[in-house]
């Protein structure tokens, strides 16, 4: 088990959001509210992330995408749903593509809605689910020690 709650690596996709919410979770990452100081990378690399942060709502032509990539991310993973397209499909949700939020395609352990979602936000949702990761990573530890 190679994770670690002093340095979780995050991976962030755009399901189909206007970008607001993208442009906030950079943001997130700038020297102003600097995600870098809890130790959080970002990765391009779904087999080195820990954390799945997505944005956007999930539609007919990226449903597939959503599910291959939290597929290759290793035991524990968490996945956070940035925006409230992520949340529930937001004023997308009525549209012939969109299925809805991220919840209908992959498991969502944290929400963290908003139009677009704050930085704060952002690191809020995503120190929430540094303790969830923690949580797993106990639980897979027990479950190990248990065979």
């Amino acid at each position: 088990m190679s994770y670690s709650s002093k340095s979780p690596w995050l991976i962030h996709y755009d399901g189909s959001s206007c970008n607001g919410c993208d442009i906030e979770v950079l943001d997130s990452m700038m020297p102003l509210y600097d995600v870098e100081r809890f130790g959080i990378i970002n990765t391009g690399n779904p087999k080195h992330a820990d954390i799945f942060l997505i944005t956007g709502a999930i539609n007919h032509q990226n449903v597939n995408v959503v599910k291959h990539i939290y597929e290759q991310m290793l035991e524990p993973k968490v996945v956070v749903a940035c925006g409230i397209c992520a949340c529930t499909g937001g004023v997308f949700k009525e549209a012939y593509n969109v299925i809805g939020g991220a919840d209908k395609a992959i498991p969502v352990d944290v929400y963290a809605p908003g139009c677009a979602v704050r930085p704060e936000t952002i690191i809020d949702a995503v120190l929430k689910a540094v303790k969830i990761l923690d949580e797993k990573a106990a639980k897979m530890g027990a479950s190990e020690k248990n065979r």
